[in-house]
């Protein structure tokens, strides 16, 4: 893939969900030509009650669509959290991945799914970074999450589990590997040699030892190691202090909360989160499937043309701002 990626595969997220609202709503906002360089991934009656509702029924004859992620009709409901809408999200999303693996694409995008609905229908999961790596056939700790939006770049060593959990898996090993997709991604997104800011586990970084030894024991001899590997990289410092200094291209985040906070300050309902350090790129985006104004056709679809203009530089006409989703 190039910093410009040009066919991209879209696909729909949870089908009750605003996934395919904001879908029909970005690909209108695209020029023909960008749009004719998409192809949506999921349940194509899904796709007609979206367009009804959201009045770009005549948009559908031109665009590009692969059934994927077929949804009974007794579960079609907008807002209804429901076992068969998660499994049709995993199906259109396990569809896409797999075709640009196959070279099809360059890069996928996937609209918001709904973790409970995927958990009800027995499904393994815990977000899209997971999800990728199943289908890419590597270890799930070998795909991380990168948050961008707001003018940063936060790749994430742990991401949805519990703070103890992530505790206990933290090692110098999966901060090296977290920084070394970090830096691969920036390369892929235009940012070559990234400066890599470090965030450490403790307030201030454990100021020294006085904090806790994790910094010392985990983080310090990760930096030290990726120094030797020829990395720009500072840290651990407090992420306070590093995120005030703003001179990084790329940081580093321990945990979700640490990541997330500031993307979700600076860019609210804009953000794109890419799954890295496999060989398909998915990026989703930066909010939740809406489920309370699902089928009302007022989601707004910001943070997906955000995405897609990252993953491909597809200019977009002005759209009306609509509530946040």
């Amino acid at each position: 893939m190039t910093p410009s990626a040009q066919r991209l595969a879209l696909a729909l997220g949870d089908p009750n969900g605003i996934g395919p609202e904001i879908a029909l709503k970005a690909l209108q906002a695209l020029d023909a030509e960008a749009r004719g360089r998409i192809t949506v991934f999921g349940p194509s009656a899904v796709l007609e009650r979206a367009a009804a509702v959201t009045g770009l029924l005549s948009l559908l004859p031109q665009l590009k669509l692969v059934e994927a992620g077929t949804l009974p009709d007794s579960a079609a409901q907008p807002g209804r959290i429901d076992p068969a809408a998660g499994a049709s999200a995993v199906a259109s999303a396990t569809a896409a991945i797999n075709a640009c693996r196959g070279g099809q694409f360059d890069a996928v995008i996937a609209c918001p799914h709904h973790e409970t609905a995927i958990h009800q229908a027995g499904i393994a999961f815990s977000g899209y970074p997971s999800l990728v790596a199943r289908v890419c056939g590597v270890p799930e700790d070998e795909v991380f999450m990168l948050l961008v939006g707001g003018g940063l770049r936060i790749v994430h060593v742990t991401l949805h589990e519990s703070v103890r959990s992530a505790l206990d898996r933290l090692t110098p090993e999966l901060i090296q590997r977290a920084v070394r997709a970090g830096a691969r991604a920036c390369a892929l997104l235009g940012v070559d040699n990234p400066s890599i800011g470090v965030f450490g586990i403790n307030p201030h970084a454990s100021e020294g030892t006085l904090f806790g030894p994790e910094d010392a024991h985990i983080v310090l001899p990760a930096v030290a190691q990726l120094h030797t590997e020829g990395y720009r990289i500072d840290g651990p410092q407090g992420a306070d202090v590093l995120l005030a200094q703003r001179r990084h291209d790329l940081y580093v985040a321990m945990l979700h909360d640490q990541g997330h906070i500031p993307i979700k300050l600076l860019a609210p309902n804009a953000a794109s989160a890419l799954s890295i350090g496999a060989d398909a790129l998915l990026s989703s985006v930066g909010h939740g499937s809406a489920m309370d104004i699902a089928g009302r056709g007022i989601a707004d679809p910001t943070a997906l043309l955000r995405t897609i203009a990252l993953l491909s530089g597809a200019p977009t006409h002005p759209t009306p701002k609509n509530p946040p989703a």
